[in-house]
């Protein structure tokens, strides 16, 4: 049993009740707090032999405790944060935990970009485990083949989803920066996470900082038919491929078949097929694809690996049907995706009515950043419901979204759309209004009010 002792602050987080576990398992001993203490991070801590301390006070941190983690969501104030800089205390962030711990001598892939990442983490890390590799991950979803998001193995190989944002209130650099890759798949580069970047260009300079730190032995994948990730990867010091439609691209994308149960594509000599629909699933396998190439999967392993993955929770997931009304969770947020999304329900429910209650809830779409780009992305639907902002005093009224102005937007084209506040008044006016065969997306990267199994009630 190793003597350093280790005590999380904010241990219920979902990446960071993952690596507590983690670290419970090499042997350590572990202890935690955190003010939001509920199933099912709560109950798998526990089975782990954590007991989790509620609420943040300087005495939790036990005196013995030789480094404290502490999460991306404490910030100055806190008083365990207070406790631990007053004591001069040895304390980590998360992603330098993971490096430190759990990636370091490992072959890292780490999966960036604004859209896609977790479905092409999690369709790598299957890849991965359906060739027998046992890979080690942290993915920021669920991904079905696995019922978890995060795991850590003795394999050589760990798939990371890497995320752009800060990594801790005393370390502004992006998590991504602390993951010794590897391989780096850029997915695409958009402007996002509002309240840490003034710009796009210094979200394209996080991106490019991050292909610096790729070895001359490893690759980065590049989406070839993305400007921002050509611009961020142009000086790049590590060997790059460019992946994507475009005749330039160095692996191209070709010969599609959108099926309403799939699609098939042929990218560097070989034909593979995913039980998914819409061309942002493609580029994401293709992503996939080639990362697993380059680690030296056969084109059979990955034909089957791709066959046999099952999606990942709130990633387009079916929710129910009823009276031929089916509900369907989506996590999409940025408008971009909320555009992929809708083209993608389109080709899988194609000739039926499309309902989008979109909940404009990240620190991003609560501007009015996006106040058009939001409306032309929804109105690709038929019926738009948008809710009262969450918490909408933590932006500034002359940067809030007008979700008034929104729907009126949406209402000039085809689509009609509606603004309603609670989440009840939503559920009673679209169970009234969906006829059979509708389709109704809820899109939220949050709980949106248990709104899904409510619509389902009143259907």
């Amino acid at each position: 049993m190793s003597q350093e002792k280790f005590h999380f602050v904010g241990v219920c987080g979902t990446a960071m009740g993952s690596v507590a576990a983690g670290m419970i398992e090499k042997g350590f001993e572990v202890t935690g707090s955190d003010q939001a203490v509920y199933p099912p991070m709560s109950t798998f801590l526990e089975s782990k032999g954590l007991k989790i301390i509620e609420g943040y006070r300087a005495e939790n941190i036990p005196a013995d405790a030789t480094t404290v983690v502490i999460g991306n969501a404490i910030s100055r104030g806190n008083d365990e944060a207070e406790a631990i800089l007053d004591r001069r205390l040895r304390y980590m962030s998360l992603p330098e935990v993971l490096k430190e711990y759990f990636l370091r001598g490992h072959r890292n892939y780490v999966v960036s970009g604004t859209h896609g990442k977790t479905t092409t983490s999690s369709m790598l890390a299957w890849l991965f485990e359906s060739a027998g590799k046992e890979p080690g991950f942290m993915i920021g979803g669920i991904p079905a083949n696995f019922g978890q998001g995060a795991r850590f193995t003795d394999s050589e190989f760990v798939v990371m989803e890497g995320d752009e944002y800060d990594t801790a209130f005393f370390d502004k650099r992006s998590k991504f920066l602390h993951y010794l890759p590897e391989l780096v798949v850029m997915n695409n580069i958009e402007f996002d996470h509002a309240d840490i970047y003034d710009n796009l260009e210094e979200i394209i300079l996080t991106f490019s900082r991050l292909l610096k730190i790729v070895p001359r032995n490893g690759l980065a994948l590049i989406n070839g038919d993305d400007q921002n990730c050509l611009l961020a990867a142009k000086d790049a010091p590590c060997q790059t491929k460019t992946v994507g439609f475009s005749e330039h691209c160095d692996l191209r994308i070709h010969d599609l078949d959108y099926q309403p149960t799939g699609s098939l594509f042929t990218i560097d000599g070989e034909r593979y097929e995913i039980p998914m629909v819409g061309e942002f699933n493609v580029r994401n396998a293709a992503m996939a694809v080639c990362s697993a190439i380059f680690a030296g999967l056969t084109p059979d392993e990955i034909r089957k690996g791709l066959l046999s993955f099952e999606g990942i929770a709130r990633r387009q997931q079916e929710r129910g049907e009823v009276n031929g009304v089916t509900v369907i969770d989506d996590f999409a947020h940025h408008p971009t995706a909320i555009g992929l999304a809708i083209d993608g329900l389109r080709q899988k429910y194609p000739a039926r009515k499309l309902w989008v209650l979109f909940e404009p809830r990240s620190n991003t779409t609560r501007r009015n950043i996006f106040q058009d780009d939001l409306a032309l992305n929804l109105k690709k639907a038929d019926f738009v419901v948008i809710p009262a902002i969450p918490d909408p005093e933590k932006v500034a009224e002359a940067d809030r979204l007008d979700p008034d102005k929104l729907v009126a937007d949406i209402n000039s084209g085809d689509c009609e759309a509606w603004y309603l506040g609670e989440v009840e008044e939503i559920v009673t006016h679209v169970a009234a209004k969906a006829q059979g065969g509708d389709v109704i997306a809820v899109l939220s990267n949050g709980g949106f009010g248990g709104i899904h199994e409510k619509l389902l009630g009143a259907l």
